[in-house]
């Protein structure tokens, strides 16, 4: 059995009882970065073996697991931090396996998106996962339909490319409210709220530091029909 295990996104308590019990039972425990869940497994003295999957040798290395899971083993696969498979390779083991009738299942705990889009303060009802948005190809195309989707929308983004990303998005959504969230769930945890304009002039007197999670605000169309409305000539 393959187990998608959900690991913690900065402090090492936010892990649960199962996943602790699930990554001990194991007979491998597949990870990006060996070193980052070899923390993980010291402090909860786990002792299963660890093997690297990552986004490199995903092809080679997802079918020496592939095979390991059909002879029968019971296999972890887990991230550096939080719900494998969103924005990692896992997708593809877990697609692998589901095609091959292996039977896969999860062990739900910790997710950067969820729990941002929660302290957010904005709408929950209803919002879209964009992830990491386009370097170049494509990146136009993404922002245009950021600047007329109406759900809230959770995008991710490092250290080297944030202010790009906020001008990006200062020009294509406007005075939208944005939310950055940066070492969630650490002792410096990080929230902002403003405009891409109010954020970068707080990012001038403040170091870019770590991961971000932006929480965008989705576009109202019943905004634009009262500022439409009133702003017509008489």
């Amino acid at each position: 059995m393959l187990y998608i295990v959900s690991t913690p996104i900065g402090n090492l308590k936010d892990i649960t009882y199962r996943a602790v019990e699930v990554l001990k039972s194991v007979d491998l425990i597949a990870c990006e970065d060996t070193r980052k869940t070899g923390i993980l497994t010291k402090e909860y003295n786990i002792s299963t073996p660890l093997i690297s999957y990552h986004d490199h040798n995903k092809e080679s290395r997802g079918k020496h697991i592939i095979n390991l899971l059909e002879s029968g083993e019971n296999i972890a696969l887990v991230s550096d931090a939080g719900t494998p498979a969103i924005n990692d390779p896992g997708f593809n083991l877990v697609r692998d396996a589901r095609n091959l009738n292996i039977k896969v299942t999860g062990v739900p705990g910790a997710c950067a998106a969820i729990n941002g889009i929660a302290i957010s303060g904005l709408a929950t009802d209803r919002f879209c996962y964009e992830g990491f948005l386009p370097v170049k190809k494509g990146r136009m195309t993404s922002l245009e339909k950021i600047k007329n989707e109406e759900r809230t929308i959770i995008i991710y983004e490092g250290v080297h490319k944030i202010e790009k990303t906020l001008k990006d998005l200062k020009e294509y959504i406007g005075d939208r409210k944005i939310v950055i969230l940066r070492e969630m769930t650490k002792v410096y945890e990080e929230y902002i709220r403003g405009t891409a304009q109010e954020i970068l002039n707080h990012f001038k007197e403040n170091p870019l530091k770590g991961e971000f999670v932006l929480i965008v605000e989705g576009f109202d169309k019943k905004k634009v029909k009262k500022t439409n409305k009133y702003s017509k000539k008489p």
